[in-house]
């Protein structure tokens, strides 16, 4: 069938352009870093306190504080710092990611990402973005859209929250790991029942949380089979085109 575009009243168009990205970032390696050919690599992401322009913040908690104060890790811990007054875009840090893992011994199945508050919405979003790039993630007193969760369902997940978070309430944790559940996922909760929002100093204070990010690897997971075309009975009639499905509204 020919849809006629003369006399239309609306214009067809493309745009195809180049949209730079700029992060600052912190990076720390392992002390024996040239010993191996390549390194797990943690990504974490920081709370919205930690915003730009002051690089020097994003030391404040986390990761990036344990190695101020001389803690080694054995992964490559790369904490970007996300500019003032926006929050955390899943297409940056993916180009981030593959930067760094041009310029450094990156082990590609032993991407995990991790992060707090505004970092822990961060984190469900980018493993929402990008479900086949990381082997494991930790998100701690985030959210994220339940909806989401059947597209990383194979992306094992430990979350944390504080059950008197009077910031990001718990129930924001609670639905996402519910909605893994619902979605055969490999997810666990830790709530600390007398913590308020500041549930990560804990969490990264405690070596059993980085044993168990280092214990998994990327799964790969196959794309489903297309279904192939209905053979056309009478060329004359065209197939109908199906409705769009109208997707759920998500989180500003």
């Amino acid at each position: 069938m020919a849809y006629a575009v003369q006399n239309s009243r609306q214009q067809s168009g493309r745009l195809e352009t180049t949209v730079p990205v700029t992060l600052d970032y912190l990076l720390a390696l392992p002390k024996d870093y040239d010993t191996q050919e390549k390194w797990p690599l943690v990504l974490f992401l920081h709370g919205a306190g930690e915003r730009g322009p002051e690089l020097e913040k994003v030391k404040v908690h986390g990761p990036p504080k344990l190695v101020e104060e001389g803690k080694e890790f054995p992964f490559i811990l790369l904490s970007p710092q996300c500019p003032n007054e926006q929050w955390w875009q899943p297409t940056e840090l993916v180009a981030l990611l593959d930067d760094i893992s041009e310029k450094y011994k990156v082990d590609q199945d032993r991407i995990y990402v991790t992060g707090i508050s505004m970092g822990g919405f961060g984190t469900w979003s980018l493993v929402h973005y990008a479900p086949s790039r990381f082997a494991a993630i930790a998100p701690i007193c985030g959210g994220g859209v339940p909806y989401w969760a059947k597209s990383f369902s194979h992306v094992p997940a430990w979350v944390f929250h504080g059950a008197k978070d009077n910031v990001i309430p718990v129930q924001f944790s609670q639905d996402m790991v519910t909605a893994l559940e619902k979605a055969n996922g490999d997810v666990r909760l830790t709530i600390y029942p007398e913590a308020n929002h500041d549930s990560w100093t804990e969490t990264y204070n405690n070596d059993k949380l980085y044993e168990w990010l280092l214990s998994h690897k990327r799964r790969v997971v196959n794309p489903p089979k297309e279904t192939p075309p209905a053979p056309v009975v009478n060329e004359k009639v065209p197939a109908p085109i199906p409705a769009p499905t109208a997707a759920p509204e998500t989180a500003q």
